[in-house]
């Protein structure tokens, strides 16, 4: 019964003096932050067109589509960088909400038509968007500017957010006269490309296009160093 409670006691100190050796750790998190030009936009752009019958108003769309995607093959842009992301047609209806409590009715159609297109050439930009509301684009969804390849200032951000991490974890253990130890574990976020918030003038558009400043974005890397400490 002794020597029970003694394995007892001996692999309970030694359960508290693993907890106690996995609690001497140093975590630190950091970001980096790489700002670049960018060298691509994206665009959203659609069709709607309204009519008393559906399939007219889904001709009068179709055609105009048609006719966009004929321009921007002519501007050399490539297949694989224009994709159709909605095509719908919906009711239009009339007499909702009235106050006489007549039925609604269908009174015409609505088709929509909306095109994903990238455009890696930021010369043509605006040449770009100009030409396609000429063809009949009458809806934008948005505009977005991107890098074509990211990885290269990926591994600058993530180079940057190690070093920071490094040095937060020096600094804490300075403070804690204690040593820092070899790193234990290490994870990282990619935030992705957004727009920097102190931008820069950044002509896109040329002559007789719609003006367009692609400033700057940014690329960021968060990580979460654990560090050991040595004593």
């Amino acid at each position: 019964m002794k020597k029970f409670a003694f394995l007892a006691a001996l692999m309970a100190a030694t359960a508290v003096g693993a907890a106690h050796a996995e609690e001497r750790r140093i975590t630190v998190s950091a970001a980096g932050t790489v700002l670049a030009e960018p060298d691509m936009a994206t665009i959203t752009l659609g069709v709607t067109n309204e009519n008393a019958q559906a399939a007219a108003a889904m001709k009068a769309t179709s055609d105009a589509v048609s006719q966009i995607l004929a321009r921007l093959d002519q501007m050399g842009i490539d297949a694989r960088d224009v994709q159709t992301r909605d095509l719908s047609l919906s009711p239009v209806w009339a007499g909702r909400g009235n106050q006489a409590g007549e039925r609604p009715e269908i009174s015409g159609f609505s088709a929509s038509n909306r095109v994903f297109v990238r455009v890696r050439d930021l010369t043509q930009l605006g040449a770009v968007m100009d030409a396609v509301i000429q063809d009949g684009a009458n809806d934008f969804g948005g505009l977005s500017f991107g890098i074509q390849d990211p990885k290269p200032l990926e591994a600058e951000a993530r180079a940057k957010a190690v070093a920071e991490a490094t040095a937060k974890a020096e600094q804490l253990a300075q403070a804690a006269t204690v040593t820092l130890g070899p790193v234990q574990q290490i994870s990282e976020q990619v935030g992705g490309i957004r727009p920097a918030a102190q931008m820069r003038e950044f002509a896109t558009a040329d002559a007789g296009g719609i003006p367009v400043a692609g400033g700057e974005v940014s690329v960021s890397v968060n990580v979460t160093m654990e560090f050991g400490i040595s004593q």
